[in-house]
């Protein structure tokens, strides 16, 4: 039967307008080829979306961005399909019961709708439709790093000029100009290594920065010595350089010649 109100009939007659993703990675308008590339994508200055609509698309659960399948309640709240089975099918708004209703009409909405990069503080100045801005800002050049210092749970994020300054104020890291390093590590008894302390140095080379690692724990019973190179920038660039460590002592020398990993990868990822 027809309404009489043709939006109400398009919604009913065409339900498949828009799928549900079946990951995280959402619907890919952007191909990965071009997701940074600043001549593929169309700058769009005078674009503005206001507060109210970026409000109504934001899970009150987790206050995250909602993607399809949204979900509402038969007074109409909204929620995201994360969020459904969290709060045990119960609408966190007004307590009613959730059943399997799409809105389909906030999920036409979002699909309309193109946002600026959230790092478009951080130099990003590209426009992505609503349903591939995710996909985009998981890869974006211009997203901030993460402290590469090891030595404590440090949670500041930026770029790499803030995050140079920051580990020389604030941890007070060994700073080095040059790409040759010597460094005398002197333990009496090398399988005693509970008062061995975890270092960091940064290197400044070839117009980049790389953090060495140096610490030393025990793995069970057993001493363990570890070093290794860590490129302050994204990983295609780290793939342009290559490093050797030589460890010797008593007659003895071992080397070691590797790749550095970017400091996108967390420490502990690297060092396992």
């Amino acid at each position: 039967m027809a309404s009489g109100n043709p939006f109400y009939d398009d919604l009913r007659n065409k339900p498949e307008v828009i799928d549900p993703p079946e990951s995280e990675d959402l619907v890919e308008i952007v191909s990965e080829s071009s997701v940074n590339d600043p001549a593929q994508i169309a700058l769009k200055p005078n674009l503005t979306v206001s507060s109210s609509v970026r409000e109504l698309l934001e899970c009150p659960v987790c206050l995250n961005a909602m993607y399809p399948p949204i979900h509402q309640c038969s007074n109409g709240h909204t929620l995201c399909s994360g969020c459904k089975p969290r709060v045990h099918n119960r609408c966190p708004t007004c307590r009613h019961e959730l059943g399997n209703i799409r809105c389909l009409a906030l999920e036409k909405v979002a699909a309309s709708l193109e946002l600026p990069c959230k790092y478009q503080s951080y130099g990003c100045m590209g426009i992505y439709p609503y349903y591939s801005k995710l996909k985009h800002e998981s890869q974006c050049i211009f997203r901030p790093y993460n402290c590469p210092y090891a030595g404590s749970e440090c949670t500041v994020m930026g770029d790499i000029p803030y995050l140079v300054a920051h580990l020389k104020d604030d941890h007070k890291v060994d700073m080095h100009n040059g790409s040759t390093f010597n460094h005398r590590y002197v333990k009496q008894n090398p399988h005693e290594v509970e008062n061995a302390t975890w270092m960091l140095t940064v290197f400044s080379c070839f117009g980049q920065y790389f953090c060495l690692h140096f610490e030393a724990f025990q793995l069970g019973m057993a001493p363990v010595y570890i070093a290794f190179l860590r490129f302050m920038g994204d990983d295609n660039e780290s793939k342009n350089y290559s490093y050797s460590l030589e460890v010797g002592g008593n007659g003895r020398k071992m080397s070691w010649q590797g790749v550095p990993r970017s400091i996108r990868d967390s420490h502990k990822k690297v060092r396992d």
